[in-house]
């Protein structure tokens, strides 16, 4: 009998073609967040049931984009870069579930596709786009992480620009926003290869950093813009009210989570 391995697609006899390594992933990257409110009932209609909307401040959303490095636990991937750097932005609400508050990815563009398959172990609604932020550097004309530096992102899907914001520091901060800090619940969702069958994997999963570590939170002020585009819905989560900006550079481990409901046919 023929024997096949890897921790994904494709399966080979020495399991090196995986599109991705089994984790623990590691990820160093520089995080550029906007946080702002929406119409709160535009947030609910994200939200699967048994989720329910954030007791406080429901229509807050949090716009990422992040530079990243990720590798495997053997690092090899930071020496072959094509394989270990990738950008990506996504939308973050919050929801309550069991009487808990929860951050949620209700979309997200990655420019890479071991990104994309990450993404769907991990219940992550990734899709490929275009993606670019503005980097720091201590030489020359990019931004120091200093008062009134200026840090620009774009996010573009299908050749459409779905996004931009320009960021301003302004100062040192206590934290890196408040939307996007909580453990994640996500639905894991697979149809049936049947038509009609419903879904053959349907998980409700609660992930988060194993570890974490990160350099100081700068806050200041941003403009951003969010512009419709056919097959894209980022747009409805429209801005009716700023609340802040961020820039921090950190480094997360990601191990796994936790299954918190399945609906799986067969499932205990």
């Amino acid at each position: 009998m023929t024997t096949v391995r890897g921790f994904f697609h494709p399966k080979t006899a020495t399991g090196a073609s995986s599109l991705i390594p089994p984790p623990p992933w590691h990820y160093s990257g520089d995080l550029l967040t906007v946080e702002y409110r929406t119409d709160p009932a535009r947030v609910r209609e994200l939200l699967p049931e048994p989720l329910e909307p954030a007791e406080e401040d429901p229509g807050a959303v949090a716009l990422v984009w992040a530079d990243w490095q990720s590798c495997s636990g053997s690092g090899r991937e930071l020496l072959d870069p094509v394989r270990s750097q990738y950008k990506e932005a996504f939308a973050v609400v919050r929801c309550s579930y069991g009487g808990r508050t929860y951050s949620r990815c209700v979309h997200i563009w990655v420019d890479k596709d071991f990104a994309v398959a990450r993404g769907l172990h991990q219940g992550y609604p990734k899709k490929l786009g275009s993606l670019h932020q503005t980097r720091p550097h201590p030489f020359g004309p990019a931004p120091r992480i200093e008062a009134g530096a200026r840090f620009g992102a774009t996010l573009a899907a299908s050749d459409r620009r779905l996004a931009q914001a320009v960021v301003t520091l302004r100062e040192p901060s206590p934290t890196n926003g408040f939307v996007n800090g909580h453990p994640m619940a996500h639905h894991r969702w697979l149809p049936s290869i049947e038509k009609g069958g419903g879904l053959a994997l349907d998980e409700l999963v609660e992930s988060g950093a194993a570890s974490f570590e990160g350099g100081q939170p700068w806050v200041g002020d941003a403009d951003l813009e969010l512009f419709e585009a056919p097959g894209e819905e980022l747009s409805r989560l429209e801005v009716r009210e700023p609340i802040g900006a961020y820039y921090r550079q950190v480094g997360v481990v990601w191990d796994g989570g936790r299954l918190l409901e399945s609906h799986t046919s067969g499932a205990a």
